[in-house]
């Protein structure tokens, strides 16, 4: 496969497209710390919100890798991918506006997750924007937009209820899809145009699994999502409000969490670590610990102060994760191993809601967050075995 590297990008270049990740993900966040509580204020039990939850998990599992290898077959399609994960936003958004019922809702939610599919396409778009060793600023700075949007969005949503009922996030984040929809058509495509005629599916798809550091980055992955979509994106709002607070009070929860997670980000992508496997076991360590230590109170004080930790240490995972994957490979085969991770961490998005709600119907919340802490600690003992990068042995090397 021949790729022909073309074109710069400008400031304005940078603004536009982070100004569409900003309503990539506000599109489809700013109903998720009232959404479980929402599903119950409609008499789901916590089973079928685990199941509805998950859902946004299933679409993605199936999609994200086939995605990510037809974008290496057809470069020119990334941008087209990305402007139809924003319909797919405005469908949910409509979804959620006029239906209340369990297959409409579980059906949004489905859409939601080919919008949230569609990262892996935003994600090798603006790698190209930088070189291979600024891989870890790039990942850095769109991990940073990212929690920015998701913190933004999140932490105004329990007010916007309070305000104006349970109808508003939805049309809200309906209205975000449609501007992203209209920037998104602005972005500008750098990098990889691509010889069709080489282009040969199968030792695409050969190549990538064949890249061993991968696969364990990807389970690292699948376990930081599955703590994500557990807690602070699934059942902690509920658990919260199950306790006696008011859904305002999501503000302060997710500001304890949003604001660390994105310093984290920021720290990354200023600041590159050489010793990236070292940090990603502390910080699963450490997550996993205030996550043992959140439900010792009920005091919303505590639940705050365990949220600065968690959201920090978590800020770490993910852009670091993000440009481990973007070094294990070379240029023309990125998009797919994306597709690949992002695939495979989205099985974390499926099963930790679930698992989540089967645990908080026939256990109790204790033990939710029990078994976050102990997943945490299993992606650290895992981490021990992760191979290096092309990237990290390259660095080894010269410090050597």
């Amino acid at each position: 496969m021949n790729v022909q590297k073309i074109n710069i990008a400008g400031k304005k270049d940078h603004i536009i497209f982070l100004t569409v990740i900003f309503c990539f993900w506000f599109s489809i966040y700013i109903y998720v710390p009232i959404f479980g509580v929402y599903l119950e204020h409609l008499q789901f039990d916590y089973s079928l919100v685990g199941i509805i939850f998950g859902s946004y998990g299933i679409t993605q599992i199936l999609i994200r890798l086939p995605l990510g290898v037809l974008s290496d077959y057809l470069g020119q399609m990334r941008k087209g991918m990305l402007i139809a994960g924003f319909f797919m936003a405005f469908a949910s958004g409509i979804l959620f506006l006029f239906f209340q019922s369990f297959i409409p809702i579980f059906i949004a939610r489905l859409l939601s997750g080919i919008t949230a599919s569609m990262w892996v396409m935003a994600t090798t778009l603006y790698a190209q924007y930088f070189t291979e060793s600024q891989s870890s600023k790039a990942m850095g700075i769109l991990q940073f937009m990212t929690v920015v949007s998701q913190f933004i969005s999140m932490a105004i949503s329990g007010k916007i209820v309070e305000w104006f009922g349970w109808e508003m996030p939805f049309l809200i984040g309906t209205v975000m899809a449609l501007i992203g929809l209209i920037l998104s058509f602005r972005i500008k495509e750098i990098g990889d145009k691509v010889n069709l005629i080489d282009f040969k599916y199968m030792s695409q798809l050969k190549y990538v699994l064949g890249i061993k550091p991968l696969w364990g980055i990807s389970a690292l992955s699948l376990a930081g999502h599955g703590i994500l979509f557990m807690t602070i994106f699934g059942f902690t709002p509920v658990y919260v409000s199950k306790i006696g607070f008011s859904e305002s009070v999501f503000f302060w929860v997710v500001t304890s969490f949003f604001i660390p997670h994105a310093a984290a980000s920021l720290l990354l992508a200023y600041f590159p670590v050489r010793k990236q496997k070292q940090l990603l076991l502390l910080s699963f360590i450490l997550s996993g610990l205030f996550h043992l230590l959140l439900p010792l109170s009920n005091s919303i004080l505590w639940i705050c102060f365990m949220h600065i930790f968690i959201g920090f240490w978590l800020g770490f995972i993910f852009p670091l994760l993000l440009a481990m994957v973007i070094q294990s490979c070379q240029e023309a085969y990125r998009t797919t191993a994306m597709g690949f991770y992002q695939s495979f961490y989205a099985i974390g998005i499926f099963t930790g809601p679930m698992l989540a709600g089967f645990i908080a119907d026939h256990i109790g919340f204790y033990e939710v967050f029990l078994a976050t802490g102990l997943l945490a600690f299993a992606a650290a003992f895992l981490s021990l075995f992760i191979p290096s990068s092309r990237m990290e042995r390259k660095a080894e090397r010269i410090s050597s």
